[in-house]
């Protein structure tokens, strides 16, 4: 590991850049190491993910590691998978769920980490905020729901593969739209699978 990555990303660690508008204070959590092969690209941590410091571990990171076909010694194996959330921090809780991620982080830290991981061959953009921010710079306002961008996903294949959030929640929308498990989860898999040799 670069003594150049091994700065960054503890700086990013370390962020304060929005210390006043997180109730909980920050905590920046994500994962990554320069031989890192899939990226995933989130919201921001939830309360136990901010309590633990372990991102994805809560009831979304199960759902997500079954949709993936991976283990959790896999999924947190920062060799393997690199784990960038939108904010880095628990953003606190809203009406109906927590807050959108703070504004402030991917500006800030995206790029430059991204500029140091030579090695990512796909890029998971789960929910509107990172599918927002990503597929809009690169192709433009094409689709205007998240359910559009998700059912067009071959468009964006095999390099960045958009995803609905695997919370719990989001049962209604996976009921509703039954093509996402016919038809993406299975090659959202041999895609991993492909990646990773496995």
């Amino acid at each position: 590991m670069s003594r150049e990555f091994e700065q960054l990303l503890k700086q990013a660690r370390a962020c304060r850049i929005c210390e006043a508008n997180l109730p909980l204070g920050p905590r920046p959590v994500l994962q990554m190491a320069p031989a890192a092969r899939i990226m995933i690209i989130g919201q921001a941590p939830g309360l136990k993910v901010h309590q633990t410091g372990i991102p994805w571990n809560d009831p979304s990171g199960d759902t997500l590691r079954r949709w993936l076909e991976l283990s959790r010694e896999q999924f947190y194996d920062p060799e393997i998978l690199a784990i960038m959330p939108m904010g880095f921090c628990y953003p606190g809780k809203g009406k109906s769920g927590d807050l959108p991620p703070r504004p402030e982080c991917a500006p800030a830290w995206h790029q430059p980490l991204l500029n140091l991981l030579p090695n990512i061959e796909l890029t998971l953009l789960i929910g509107q905020y990172a599918q927002r921010y990503y597929l809009s710079n690169q192709y433009g306002n094409r689709y205007k729901t998240l359910t559009e961008t998700v059912r067009n996903w071959r468009e964006f294949a095999p390099t960045v593969l958009p995803l609905p959030h695997p919370s719990p929640r989001n049962r209604y929308w996976l009921t509703k739209n039954p093509w996402f498990e016919a038809e993406e989860l299975p090659a959202l898999r041999e895609r991993v699978h492909q990646v990773l040799k496995v």
